[in-house]
């Protein structure tokens, strides 16, 4: 016999050096596949090697969360992979390379009648990998080599997933981010469409608005400022002070939440919004509107519908459509937020509807009230807002559950009813706002002043939460022994006096 031809030069891909000299060690290409090694060609900027047959296909185990293309999901069934050289792992522990090129499945094989994919490999002491039952361990398939591998693939996708949550829960509070607009510098004349774009706090469905109606826009920002002032002066002797509202566009949870804050925040602000630009069809500073119809009944013995009424069906409209236009954007928050703050905020409006009053101005000779003008005027915001804190107080606590062929927002305890159209609802429980916790919307009460004779909730025992209150003292400078001289002025004094205050430690 002729001597034996040399034997082919292996190929890299799918060879092992255990296939070629029977060697049991694992081959070079797997040598730094355990969590040091990762970490380390990490740290070089090196990736893990793969195969031409890996390189000419897209990967399965990126889009699967596997991190080792040979490492099956137990749970998923196998799949054919053409072109790729796979190994099967047989009960001496030794590998058979496939031909290269010719499509295979993946997997080893065990006792007959056994499922080859729900074998796995466990670490032995000494560090190496062992095969369950009668079954050899796939290179690349140690447990803590997966989680290193996947920890290092799933960072990038990891932060997608935060930054499209975050995206999604800053969503939720779309419906009075406008309020923002308080901020706007009084140098932006608003008199050009491209100012909206500069404009914060806006969804795209209100700069629409904002091009459309460029003139309403300075009585918008007007509103937002209203509001503010409104919101702070209700709850000045709470607890909850309404401090985080200036905190516009970017708020804290006590309004990112379905809570009773921002129920009644919504309703505030939708109030607020309505009744500016009532206002400001009476006052002519709005060119689209005028003064408010007249009302079809008689105005009452001795008097006569006269003046210029408020417009408050234009308020309204343009109102709603401005206020209400974040909630009927799609995916932003859930449904049962979406239903929430629309009902609320008609809760605003209602109560605004309800301030509603007949003013009249008398006239006649030397100051008599022969005859009266009569109109239909609303209330202060404060006053409205006073109401609302009424309904506040007495708010009910809601529950998404379907109602017949939809779900509906119904009392949580006392669910027989459906919900009021002039109650304001919440869906979550507010903290006490005792001590400063930002992660629950707390600003706390520290350094807060309280009245030491009162009885309410601005008193000292219930403002400090029982921690206990400071005293001190502060000089007050007002008028004083004023005179009134004819005709016709008033001279004062200026007068100091010192006053003790209390604030809670």
């Amino acid at each position: 016999m002729g001597t034996p031809p040399p034997p082919r030069a292996s190929h890299r891909v799918g060879i092992r050096r255990a296939d070629v000299g029977g060697s049991k060690r694992r081959s070079a290409p797997y040598k730094g596949l355990g969590p040091a090694g990762a970490a380390g060609r990490a740290g070089r900027g090196e990736s893990a090697p793969h195969s031409r047959a890996q390189a000419r296909e897209p990967s399965i185990a990126k889009s699967s969360g596997y991190p080792h293309p040979d490492c099956q999901d137990p749970l998923r069934p196998a799949v054919p992979r053409l072109g790729k050289v796979v190994h099967a792992a047989h009960a001496g522990g030794g590998r058979t390379p496939s031909s290269r090129g010719r499509p295979g499945l993946r997997g080893t094989q065990g006792a007959p009648g056994e499922h080859p994919r729900r074998r796995r490999a466990h670490r032995t002491g000494a560090g190496g990998l062992q095969a369950t039952d009668s079954g050899a361990a796939r290179a690349g398939c140690d447990p803590q080599e997966r989680r290193a591998r996947a920890t290092m693939r799933t960072r990038p996708q990891v932060c997608e997933a935060l930054l499209f949550a975050l995206a999604l829960h800053t969503g939720v509070c779309y419906g009075i981010k406008w309020l923002a607009l308080s901020k706007t510098p009084a140098a932006l004349a608003l008199n050009q469409t491209q100012h909206c774009k500069q404009l914060e706090g806006l969804v795209s469905a209100q700069v629409q608005l904002c091009r459309s109606n460029l003139e309403l826009m300075r009585t918008i920002v007007h509103a937002a400022r209203e509001a503010m002032k409104a919101c702070r002066r209700a709850f000045s002797d709470m607890r909850w002070n309404c401090s985080s509202i200036e905190r516009a566009p970017n708020y804290l949870l006590d309004l990112e939440r379905g809570t009773r804050e921002s129920a009644f925040v919504y309703a505030l602000s939708a109030a607020a919004i309505s009744h500016t630009i009532a206002r400001a069809c009476t006052s002519g500073d709005l060119p689209g509107c005028s003064c408010g119809p007249v009302p079809g009944e008689p105005p009452g013995p001795g008097n006569r519908w006269g003046g210029c009424a408020d417009n408050l069906s234009y308020g309204l409209l343009m109102g709603a459509k401005f206020s209400d236009a974040p909630m009927k954007v799609k995916k932003t928050g859930s449904q049962a937020n979406k239903l929430m703050r629309l009902h609320n905020s008609e809760v605003g409006r209602q109560a605004l509807r309800a301030s509603l009053e007949t003013k009249c101005k008398c006239h006649g000779v030397s100051g008599s009230c022969s005859i009266r003008t009569c109109w239909k005027g609303l209330q202060e915001l404060r006053d409205v807002a006073a109401d609302l804190k009424t309904r506040y107080l007495s708010a009910t606590k809601v529950v998404h559950r379907p109602m017949g062929t939809r779900k509906h927002l119904v009392p949580k305890d006392l669910d027989i009813r459906p919900v009021k159209d002039s109650e304001l609802v919440y869906l979550q429980s507010s903290p006490d706002f005792c001590m400063k916790n930002e992660k629950v919307g707390s600003h706390g009460t520290q350094d807060r002043q309280c009245n030491k004779t009162s009885n309410g909730s601005d008193s000292c025992d219930l403002m400090c939460c029982g921690r206990g209150y400071n005293p001190y003292t502060d000089r007050v400078v007002e008028r004083c022994h004023c005179k009134y001289h004819w005709c016709c002025y008033v001279t004062c004094r200026r007068c100091e006096r010192t006053v003790e205050r209390y604030v809670c430690k």
